[in-house]
């Protein structure tokens, strides 16, 4: 298929969901392309979702940082891990307890879910994206799943782009308690179905009129096959070429990144 018969299929999707890191910016630097094709979005009606694995942060400081970089979005257009992972908990054990290894994005999501923040004998460790973890957080994370808490992350993310390289990310964070304790964490972000579900309800598209942006084979496009949703793979973040060949699966499309959307 000729590169601009992969463009027009792809642009004549009614709904787009696409992640962030990534695809969108590294760290505090947006990519290319990136205002041209938000304004392609609204020009054109499209339905869409910026759908992050970062837990770090609300909806409503991700509005604030796309703001600061030049791009003017609505509060509702962004959902985090974090808001699905307060949402898998409060539906498993309304009103329930948890000791929170997380930033604000995480720790808003769970009190307004109705949860409490509980570091003695919590229902739930939930452990997300942070840059404040400590060998302290880990022992007490450990000892409460020993006496009985279930082990929650919010994403299986091993790492994270930023702007100088890569950071690491939930699933990186959370294997010490994994190994110390011998229990495996449930992730609820992507490739979670859960959290595609969640997106597709919330533009109010089926899984036919939608696809998945994304720069990550093992979460975005994994997500998006086991979910019968097309995807399409940039090249603008932590997935290449090379590293396609080693995945048994392959995205509907490949393309350089967003700017190729709206040339």
């Amino acid at each position: 298929m000729k590169n601009s018969e992969i463009i027009d299929r792809i642009r004549s999707k009614k709904a787009f969901i696409s992640d962030m890191d990534g695809v969108i910016y590294h760290g505090n630097k947006l990519l290319p392309g990136v205002p041209e094709f938000v304004e392609w979005l609204k020009r054109e009606n499209k339905k869409f979702l910026f759908l992050t694995n970062s837990s770090e942060r609300t909806p409503r400081e991700l509005q604030e940082k796309m703001s600061r970089l030049g791009i003017d979005l609505e509060e509702h257009v962004f959902y985090t891990s974090a808001l699905a992972t307060a949402y898998f908990l409060a539906a498993q054990k309304p009103g329930g307890t948890a000791y929170i290894i997380g930033e604000a994005g995480l720790i808003n999501a769970m009190y307004n879910a109705g949860y409490t923040m509980n570091n003695y004998n919590p229902d739930y460790v939930v452990v997300g994206d942070t840059r404040s973890y400590s060998f302290e957080k880990i022992e007490q994370a450990v000892n409460l799943v020993l006496k009985g808490a279930k082990l929650i992350g919010t994403n299986p993310d091993l790492t994270g782009p930023v702007e100088n390289g890569i950071i690491p990310a939930t699933k990186a964070l959370i294997s010490p308690i994994e190994l110390a304790t011998g229990r495996q964490a449930y992730f609820v972000g992507k490739p979670n179905p859960l959290m595609m579900r969640i997106a597709l309800k919330r533009i109010g598209c089926s899984n036919e009129e939608t696809i998945i942006l994304g720069d990550r084979m093992d979460t975005d496009i994994i997500a998006g096959i086991e979910s019968e949703i097309d995807t399409l793979l940039v090249m603008t973040g932590i997935s290449t070429l090379k590293t396609v060949d080693k995945f048994p699966y392959r995205p509907s499309f490949i393309l350089e990144g967003v700017s190729d959307l709206i040339k």
